[in-house]
């Protein structure tokens, strides 16, 4: 039944235009056209300048018979080519698939064939990807970005160079709206805990929605100066492109991380935001004080993944980088939870506050609720901050589902709520915070890290009876892989062949950075007991998981 608020006033196209990110860009354009935009060595381009290219590349893959639902892929750096994508792929109407620059080949081709790429747009770099993409899907329309090499004809037998497929494409190309906001805008693949990845698509609402958290979460002013030390493959980059665009600032790229060059542009370009991982911060928190010289200005910083070090975020409050602790995952665009501060914080001391800024927080401005609930009943958790449940998303800022994957969906959004498989807390004032990972994925330098990948991997070696891994706490990645290694009867293996088997089947940021050989602690029903190998990982104690045979050597980090 109708009623009078509803009789005659419904949608028209004067008072209804779908939510999409791709608008901040045309509005950048439209009142800030003259301003710095990009920013990488000798480039330096307006957002007219950058919304023209980006319009072209849009036009350019309508050329070439890819539109509404296609994938594109890109293989890229924190190069400006990376920022067109994020608004030129789709303007066209396309999806933008970011590619990991550091996975393995087999999971790169994986995830083209797995998302039905119809493009790739990759840097030449890369060009060992590129010859076996080019071999694996004969249609794959390939373009290559030339920035800092050219393309070598025998691994880009049919590549178009970048700058020549713009010129394909119309500087004036006239995009619309997404016909609704829920269609999909973006692909990232994160590698779950078992089998093949899965493809998390993203929409133009929730993108729209979390760009605009961003700016909201960190007071974010006009024409911010954002630094790209946060790759943008991950999540798009938490979808700051689209918070940058927004903001009107300026896009400085990096292509690969360094912290001399990061100090060097910040004083350069007065660069006032940027993002990164724990080991990001670690780095520039310990890096030699002259690196600093002539930084005056306050700059802002967040992190996710494993909180910092009290020490690193102390140093970083010394330095004069203001850090904003975040938490999210794939399936919710980054970061859609922040440790927001409350002023009474600035009366405790350095080592609670650092324990209170570690925290993973509250729900972002525009997500519906974080919370810990009972994993089984749904039921709240007490905020006493010692009953374990799971943390759950709801609201527009999560994923529409899993790609191809129904039953992954169900199992992510049953009940109403988002299972993110972080076990947590939480605490008496409302914050979350995460104690354990049900998934056991290990959080190293930012990456995720499945340990049932790796696992894996370690059951294909013909020595192996039993295997297990956990993370291990490191100074500079935060937490790395550690192996525990059952040997099967009479069979003998030194930790270095076990890492160079796995060195054949996964990228090297996965590799165990640890091998310990003995019998592994089981229950009665013979499953392995984690929880015991975290524990004496955690201490740091010597273990003896066996006889310590020259079958069996210990292997200690």
């Amino acid at each position: 039944m109708t009623h009078m608020f509803d009789e005659g006033l419904g949608r028209r196209e004067a008072n209804y235009v779908p939510l999409t990110p791709v608008d901040f860009i045309a509005r950048a354009a439209e009142v800030y056209g003259d301003r710095l935009a990009v920013v990488h060595g000798a480039i330096r381009r307006t957002w007219r300048e950058t919304y023209e290219r980006s319009r072209r590349l849009a036009g350019a893959l309508r050329h070439a018979g890819i539109g509404r639902g296609d994938t594109v892929a890109v293989l890229l750096p924190n190069i400006p080519p990376m920022i067109e994508a994020h608004f030129g792929v789709p303007m066209a109407g396309a999806v933008l698939n970011t590619l990991n620059t550091r996975l393995d080949i087999p999971s790169i081709l994986f995830m083209l064939r797995h998302g039905e790429a119809k493009a790739l747009i990759v840097d030449t770099e890369f060009a060992e990807l590129a010859h076996r993409a080019s071999l694996e899907f004969p249609d794959l329309r390939i373009v290559s970005v030339n920035d800092v090499m050219p393309a070598d004809p025998h691994k880009f037998p049919r590549a178009t160079d970048y700058e020549a497929f713009l010129q394909e494409g119309d500087p004036q190309f006239a995009w619309q709206p997404p016909a609704d906001e829920w269609d999909a805008i973006a692909l990232n693949y994160t590698s779950g805990t078992t089998g093949d990845p899965k493809g998390v698509v993203y929409h133009h609402r929730g993108a729209y929605l979390n760009a605009v958290s961003n700016i909201l979460e960190w007071d974010m002013p006009r024409h911010a100066v954002y630094l790209w030390t946060l790759p943008l493959f991950h999540c798009n980059g938490w979808c700051f492109p689209w918070t940058v665009a927004a903001r009107a600032g300026v896009n400085v790229c990096l292509r690969k991380f360094d912290a001399k060059t990061v100090f060097d542009l910040i004083r350069t370009e007065g660069v006032t935001h940027y993002c990164g991982a724990p080991i990001v911060q670690s780095a520039l928190a310990n890096a030699p004080e002259e690196w600093r010289v002539g930084i005056g200005h306050r700059v802002a910083t967040m992190v996710a993944g494993a909180a910092p070090a009290p020490a690193v975020i102390a140093r970083m409050k010394e330095i004069g980088f203001d850090l904003t602790h975040v938490y999210g995952l794939t399936e919710v665009y980054g970061p859609a939870a922040v440790c927001a501060k409350q002023a009474h914080w600035d009366s405790v001391s350095d080592d609670e506050r650092a324990r209170l800024n570690a925290r993973q927080g509250v729900r972002y401005h525009l997500q519906a609720a974080v919370t810990v609930l009972d994993p089984d009943t749904l039921e709240p958790v007490p905020n006493d901050g010692e009953t374990l449940g799971e943390i759950m998303f709801r609201g527009n800022i999560c994923m529409k589902g899993y790609l191809k994957n129904e039953r992954a969906t169900e199992d992510a959004f049953k009940g109403g709520w988002f299972h993110t498989g972080d076990l947590g807390v939480l605490m008496s004032d409302g914050y979350v915070r995460i104690r354990d990972r049900s998934k056991d994925i290990i959080i190293s330098g930012g990456e995720n890290i499945s340990s049932i990948e790796i696992e894996d991997t370690l059951y294909r070696h013909p020595a192996v009876s039993v295997a297990a891994v956990v993370a291990m706490p490191d100074p500079k990645w935060g937490e790395v892989p550690c192996a525990f290694v059952e040997l099967k009867e009479g069979a003998e293996v030194t930790a270095d062949e076990i890492i160079a088997h796995c060195r054949l089947f996964l990228a090297s940021f996965k590799l165990p950075k640890a091998v310990r050989f003995g019998e592994l602690p089981k229950t009665s029903t013979g499953k392995i007991q984690k929880f015991e190998l975290r524990a004496r990982v955690k201490s740091g104690s010597a273990i003896d998981l066996g006889a310590g045979s020259a079958s069996q050597p210990q292997v200690k980090p």
